[in-house]
């Protein structure tokens, strides 16, 4: 059952130009404390939160994603959690997370983001460059890094994270070593490495082709890639999933319910949840999400929404969980799917074992060198090798599922 919940705060100053994610945009100057429209998106936020059933579970992890939920003025956020509260309950020592943009928020605010229970924050810093931030769109520059993390030192929070994007038009080798050692000297709890994907509906995706100068080459990447993976572990770091760092006890619990395919709620204009085998995807836009909120209550909260296939489950299971530096567990796996279909995954990545690009460990979490058609029966548990193998987990997932698709 979900004690997980993400809530999806939708507006932003404005659209970076990656950005695919159902927002809306406010504008450099609009006051959020007066907005209208935030106040209306509230109201209809907590209207869903009260009428979605409930496993009476308290939730272990609230997640604030956006847009930009910084924008979000605090007595609605207290509003929020208390409906979060009072309909699910939440856990006292449940982890609570807000994305944060550098030049969105006010040092009185984060005081009371604190005082209100918020004990994770992720701030979205790019890039540390000044230029590379105006060619990605980005409301914010360096001088609001500087003072963002000012703010978090004054109110003495441990746990944050920093996101990076790397990957980036006009991106070097040397701007993004550089970012990468300026994250160090910040000593966040947690640091977050994306590279630049290119959705189609994007500013960037119509203005790029991958791999295509000003972007940087599939070389570039990949090295941007080993050089985070080197200087970040060296520096404390558990690379602990494929795009995440953290230091001891850091770990984002939320997104480990993700990354393990566990069920969660999903509140929220274009938020997904998955539950009872279900996933389903809210409307995208304020208007069609409020008419779709009406029209749940009215129905007594009956959803459009189909059953996971087995074989949705599986291959779900595999791209997930092979993002964790653990890996996946296929003890478990062997437990909800027949012998053919384990072997067929031990057999696929055997090449992918010798390549070193994949690992085999036994039940005493001991690595499995000598391998043979027998040895799928004492493997226990399944990951990439780091860095190598998380760069090529694309390639190996594929493998994966041209094979398992057509037997499950």
């Amino acid at each position: 059952m979900p004690i997980s919940a993400y809530l999806h705060i939708p507006f932003c100053r404005r659209r970076c130009y990656y950005c695919d994610f159902p927002i809306s945009v406010l504008g450099d100057k609009t006051n959020t404390n007066q907005s209208g429209s935030i106040v209306e998106y509230a109201q209809f936020l907590c209207e869903e939160i009260k009428i979605t059933p409930t496993c009476h579970l308290p939730l272990e992890t609230v997640f604030f994603g956006g847009g930009t939920p910084s924008l979000l003025p605090p007595r609605y956020l207290e509003k929020i959690l208390l409906t979060l509260d009072e309909h699910f309950g939440i856990d006292a020592n449940a982890e609570i997370s807000i994305e944060m943009d550098p030049g969105t928020f006010t040092l009185e605010q984060l005081h009371d983001y604190k005082k209100l229970g918020v004990n994770r924050f992720s701030v979205g810093v790019q890039s540390f460059n000044d230029k590379l931030l105006e060619k990605c769109g980005r409301f914010h520059r360096l001088k609001d890094i500087e003072q963002t993390i000012n703010f978090i030192y004054q109110t003495n929070i441990k746990n944050f994270s920093l996101d990076l994007i790397s990957g980036l038009p006009y991106q070097t080798l040397e701007t993004w070593e550089l970012s990468l050692e300026q994250a160090i000297t910040i000593n966040p709890s947690h640091i977050s490495c994306y590279d630049l994907v290119l959705e189609p509906v994007t500013a960037f995706g119509k203005q790029y082709k991958p791999g295509n100068f000003p972007l940087p080459d599939d070389e570039d990447t990949s090295k941007m890639y080993k050089i985070t993976q080197q200087k970040l572990t060296k520096a404390g770091y558990e690379h602990y999933e494929i795009s995440n760092y953290a230091k001891l006890g850091y770990q984002c619990r939320h997104n480990l319910f993700y990354w393990e395919n566990k069920p969660y709620y999903g509140f929220g204009m274009g938020a997904a949840s998955y539950t009872n085998n279900q996933r389903f995807t809210r409307p995208k836009t304020r208007k069609t999400y409020y008419e779709w909120v009406k029209q749940l209550k009215l129905s007594g909260y009956v959803i459009s929404a189909s059953n996971l296939s087995r074989v949705d489950i599986l291959l779900e299971t595999l791209m997930l969980g092979l993002r964790l530096k653990k890996g996946i567990n296929l003890s478990e796996i062997s437990n909800r799917f027949e012998k053919d279909i384990i072997e067929k995954i031990y057999q696929t990545l055997i090449p992918y074992h010798q390549a070193e690009l994949v690992y085999f460990k036994n039940i005493n979490d001991n690595f499995i060198t000598e391998i043979n058609n027998n040895s799928w029966q004492s493997i226990h548990r399944i990951m990439l090798s780091d860095p190598d193998g998380f760069l090529l987990s694309n390639t190996i997932l594929a493998s994966l599922f041209d094979k398992l698709e057509s037997i499950v």
